[in-house]
Formats: C-alpha cells, structure tokens, sequence
C-alpha cells in the first residue's frame, strides 16, 4: 500500500497475518492498533485506545496490503516490472542463516538492515545481518544483488549511503544489462 492509500479508519494486514486499523496519519507515517482476534471489540473503540498505537513509517506501509489478493496482485506487479534482479536460493540460504545467528540477533539498530543503501559506484547493497567487528563496534553484511556479491562494511560507513530508490534500481540493471551486451 501506500501513503495515501490510508484513511481514519482503514484496515489492512501485514505479512505476518495480522490485521490493523489506521488510527491516525502523519506525513510519512501512519498509526495503527491490532485488531487482535481473541480481544472483545470494545477494546478498539478509541480515541484514546485501550491498546498500542503503533507507528508505520514508509518501509512498514510498503509492505502493508489490505488483503491476501491486493498482496498477490503486488508481488505480480512487482515481477512484471522487473527492475530488481531477485535473489538466488544460495543467497537466500546464506543471507538467512547469517541473520539468525546469535550475534546478527544482538544487533542493537535492526532498523538499518530493512533498507537498501547505493554506494559511491551505484551499486545497490542489500543489508542482510550485522557481526561485532574487532573494534567494539559493527559491520554490516551485505549482498549486491546485481553482482551476486557478499561483503560487510563498517556500520558507520554503510549508514552514512544514501537509500536505494526505484531510480537506482533501474540504472543499475541497464548498466549490467548493457555491459552483458558488450561482452
């Protein structure tokens, strides 16, 4: 979905099987409460609410759809357009054991990994998990998805990338797809 998909009062679900209710809107935010189940519905009459606000910021409502055939229609969509080059079951394999490790787990700031950064050469850098680096501080795994690339940068340098937009994604597929044709 998107921003201004929502009004006061919308429904939607997220991945998980969730359902939520908008209950307020910001300017690049949203708040909802869970419409949990086993609640009695007197529990969402509000304002005030007798359960958590919870705030959605722009990668949350992204991910939000209002039901399970507006998310398939989405992810269809998404395929046909076709600018992001998916990842590889490998990928996929090495990116989800290193994220469940203990230490990738005790990751402080799990914010950072949801969004992909471009660096200086416009390659789009997908953040998968973090590892302690010998200095006390950390560093950020990430896959290049065009490349098909793993390596891991200092969390400081790796947050100071701008994040990735549509725009980098399509230029950096016709780069490869123009250096493939060179070849």
């Amino acid at each position: 979905m998107q921003h201004a998909d929502f009004t006061i009062g919308t429904e939607f679900e997220t991945c998980t099987g969730q359902r939520w209710r908008c209950t307020d809107i910001g300017r690049r935010t949203i708040l909802a409460i869970e419409l949990q189940p086993e609640l009695d519905t007197a529990w969402f009459n509000g304002p005030p609410y007798s359960v958590e606000e919870i705030v959605f910021d722009e990668q949350d409502i992204a991910r939000v759809f209002r039901c399970q055939d507006d998310a398939v229609r989405d992810v269809l969509a998404r395929l046909d357009q076709g600018v992001h080059p998916g990842y590889p079951h490998e990928a996929v394999s090495r990116m989800m054991r290193a994220r469940h490790l203990e230490d990738s787990r005790r990751y402080p700031r799990p914010r950072l990994l949801h969004v992909d950064r471009v660096d200086a050469a416009g390659e789009v850098l997908h953040p998968y998990a973090a590892e302690p680096a010998h200095d006390g501080g950390w560093r950020i795994q990430v896959y290049a998805p065009f490349t098909k690339g793993f390596s891991a940068l200092p969390e400081a340098d790796f947050v100071r990338l701008r994040p990735a937009t549509y725009g980098d994604f399509e230029a950096r597929k016709r780069l490869v797809a123009g250096s493939t044709a060179t070849q």
